[in-house]
């Protein structure tokens, strides 16, 4: 009989409830002890919703109650030393290595793969050690067999959990310290050995990577060691293909090996292709994991078959990857459309599919004969759909000219004209863009989306919220402003719902990181704008004001990226139509009179292949498809862009050739490891970020001047600026206005040490 599994289930809940909880907590309106409560029901929910499915083994463990690389750090007793922190870790503790304190800034924060989602980095040196203190994991274990659940514990395998930390110190090799980590992972697998757990899950996604050959010849030392002691393992990989390692891992010593087809199908041929390992299961990720469209149930079937001939019950089927990053269920969202919600598949369709693939290979095609015939119908239907296709989209795509990629000069002609108009100071100061979402804002944007109150009502008091944060700039002394986006709920939802060709849900939650939950519109059909979405509120904000305030975009990558996008066409194609809605918002800012215009893209990284081999085609459309939103406009026009919490230093050519006259950028968290390196070099201006906005912790005027003066040796004084690493949309006015108070002195501060002369005043602009 076909064994099928998951892989593993979002932490958050259904309806935001550990965010919620987190965020009580964080406030002090919680304790310790109601957040385990909170914890244990969600998991004993999320077990049970799983296993009405019908799997076979439901995946434990690996719930979060801010990060799994984060638990991994406390449940290896890798914590580093700068925290001062010893023995097992409690709430309080966890929350300061994700959150900062006032004696250390957090673990740095970066992207997972090429998705949205954040993991917290390890941080490693010569003299880490590692110790297991599993009791919280095994609590869960515990929790589970109670329930008499079929329990497969879940952890993030030992290379992975090295390759995706940082070395702290240099001289050293993080790969010397796998030697000091087996054993941590035998204490902890042999514990669940000797509670009778029959099949242990250690992920291993890096082997997706071009991982260098001395990594992948440590694989059959490690899973030697660690087989000796464990129950069953599944070594799991996901999102690319493993490549030419494929031959290495089916010999491992594993008990079974699962391989993402829907990243890469050819892995099923080439392992059938390899000698048998009659001793190892397969598992075959058939559904997607990643994307919300209905899986092909017939395709999926005949591949499915084909294994089965020759692996017959040592196949087992299971979403590609973790479901991590899909909604939790389709069924509780009432307000899509009938015919677009046909085709979708959230969390628990996905393992619906599965046991529908299941019933057809172990009973027959013929048994699921209704379920294949409503499957291949939606199909049909969506292909031909009339609401995908716009033949304006697509015909002025193919008039686009290579000159709409292009500004009308060069950098260094622009630098001169928008010096010359804007006349800032040396070390301008701006802000990212959002301003702190209160519950008053939100709850105004709630009634007015249900209309309790007018429209006119509403923009009234969106226009008194934009008023307050113009006037708090001006009083801090910032020298480029924003209008603070109180009537943005989302930096891609926003934009979104003003463009044809997405759709949205109500409760299609995916968590970003640690309490940040985003609710990812899906993209259906060609992308256009019928008119502008941002032109009246930036327009007013500038009137307030004689500085000038930034016009605030999305860019196209990141709304791609952010979105569940289409699987019916090329990435480049739909990212195209989005920078072209996007270009036409560019030239109506313009000639509104807004001359700084930042288009943000904090999903350029996260959308690069994992493979090196696949990158330049990538990075290519991408910083065209900028270029093409952007270009649009005069000399004088300021174009700004902004990226965060991914690793930028080996794409930074490819950075630069977006062309932007300025990048603000995430660095504080990383103490500006990206300017440090020799590959850095970004020719335009910038903004490496000086202090860390996910932090509580406000940042002391000397801290962020050292930080400048660190800058300094990489960036030229006539190309720096000073602002944040990212939006304050999450925190609190007690947290920003201190922050921002403290940044403009210390812009301030530097600027008379460096070079007074240079200063302009702005009562003289």
């Amino acid at each position: 009989m076909t064994t099928t599994h998951n892989l593993g289930f979002p932490s958050i809940g259904h309806k935001r409830e550990l965010k919620k909880a987190l965020e009580f907590y964080w406030q002090g309106q919680c304790n310790d002890e109601t957040l385990v409560t909170i914890g244990r029901h969600l998991r004993a929910k999320h077990w049970h919703l799983q296993q009405e499915t019908g799997l076979d083994w439901v995946p434990v463990g690996e719930f979060s109650y801010y990060d799994r690389m984060l638990d991994m750090i406390c449940l290896l007793g890798s914590v580093p030393k700068r925290f001062g922190f010893d023995g097992e870790i409690g709430f309080a503790e966890y929350f300061a290595l994700a959150r900062g304190n006032k004696a250390q800034p957090a673990l740095e924060m970066t992207k997972w793969f090429d998705t949205n989602y954040h993991y917290i980095v390890p941080e490693f040196t010569a003299e880490t050690t590692f110790e297991a203190f599993p009791e919280k994991f095994l609590g869960m274990v515990e929790e589970a067999l109670q329930l008499n659940l079929a329990a497969k514990p879940v952890l993030i395998g030992p290379l992975t959990f090295l390759c995706l930390g940082k070395e702290k110190e240099d001289g050293f090799e993080r790969l010397s310290l796998l030697s000091r980590l087996i054993p941590a992972y035998q204490s902890i697998l042999s514990q669940l050995k000797a509670r009778g757990i029959e099949w242990v899950q250690l992920d291993e996604p890096a082997l997706a990577l071009d991982l260098p050959q001395a990594w992948v010849q440590q694989l059959q030392p490690a899973y030697k060691a660690l087989a000796q002691v464990a129950p069953k393992i599944l070594l799991t990989t996901y999102f690319e293909s493993v490549g030419d390692s494929l031959p290495l891992l089916k010999s491992l010593p594993v008990a079974g090996l699962h391989l993402d087809l829907t990243a890469a199908a050819d892995q099923l041929e080439a392992y059938l292709s390899l000698p048998d390992n009659a001793d190892q299961v397969l598992s075959v990720g058939v559904v997607d994991g990643r994307g919300i469209w209905k899986t092909d149930l017939q395709a999926a079937l005949s591949m499915l078959e084909k294994a089965r001939l020759r692996l017959g019950d040592r196949l087992w089927v299971a979403p590609g990857c973790s479901l991590l990053h899909v909604p939790v269920d389709l069924a509780q969202e009432t307000t899509i459309e009938p015919e677009l919600k046909d085709w979708l598949a959230f969390g628990l369709q996905k393992l619906q599919e599965l046991n529908t693939l299941r019933q057809g290979l172990d009973l027959g095609a013929s048994s699921i004969q209704g379920e294949l015939a409503a499957n291949r119908q939606s199909m049909q239907n969506r292909a031909h759909s009339g609401h995908i296709c716009n033949p304006q989209v697509r015909e002025r795509i193919r008039n686009l000219s290579a000159d709409a990629a292009m500004r009308q000069h060069d950098f260094s002609i622009r630098q001169k004209r928008q010096q010359e108009k804007f006349r800032l100071p040396l070390f301008p100061t701006t802000t990212i863009g959002s301003f702190p979402q209160t519950d008053e804002i939100r709850e105004l944007r709630s009634a007015s989306k249900k209309g309790k109150i007018s429209g006119a009502d509403y923009e009234f008091a969106m226009r008194s919220e934009i008023r307050e944060c113009i006037e708090m700039q001006e009083k801090m002394g910032l020298d480029v402003l924003v209008h603070g986006e109180p009537e943005r709920n989302d930096m891609v939802e926003y934009f979104g719902e003003q463009l044809q060709g997405f759709a949205f849900t109500q409760h299609g939650w995916v968590q970003s990181y640690g309490s940040r939950c985003v609710k990812p519109p899906v993209i259906y059909g060609d992308v256009w704008r019928e008119q502008s979405m941002t032109v009246s509120w930036i327009r007013y904000a500038q009137s307030l004001t004689t500085r000038p305030v930034k016009g605030m975009l999305t860019g196209p990558v990141t709304i791609l990226q952010w979105s569940f996008y289409r699987n019916d066409q090329s990435r480049e194609e739909t990212a195209l139509q989005i920078a072209l809605a996007i270009r036409d918002e560019v030239c109506d800012l313009e000639q509104a009179g807004i001359r700084v215009i930042q288009i943000d893209e904090p999903a350029y990284r996260e959308g690069l292949p994992l493979k090196r081999k696949d990158w330049n085609a990538y990075l290519e459309w991408a910083s065209r498809v900028f270029r093409v939103a952007a270009s649009g406009v005069g000399d004088d026009t300021q174009i700004h862009t902004h990226m965060c919490y991914s690793e930028f230093h080996d794409i930074m050519p490819a950075i630069a050739a977006m062309d932007a006259d300025v990048i603000t950028i995430e660095a504080s968290r990383s103490d500006l490891e990206l300017l440090q390196r020799d590959s850095f070099h970004y020719p335009n201006e910038i903004g490496p970020g000086v202090y860390d906005v996910h932090s509580p912790e406000v940042p002391e005027v000397g801290q962020m001047v050292a930080l400048l003066e660190k800058m300094r040796g990489a960036v030229a004084d006539d190309n720096l600026w000073v602002n944040p690493d990212c939006g304050l949309k999450t925190r609190q006015w007690k947290e920003v206005k201190p922050a921002l108070e403290n940044m403009v002195a210390a812009a301030r501060q530097l600027r008379e040490k460096v070079q007074p002369e240079k200063q302009v005043s702005l009562t003289n602009i």
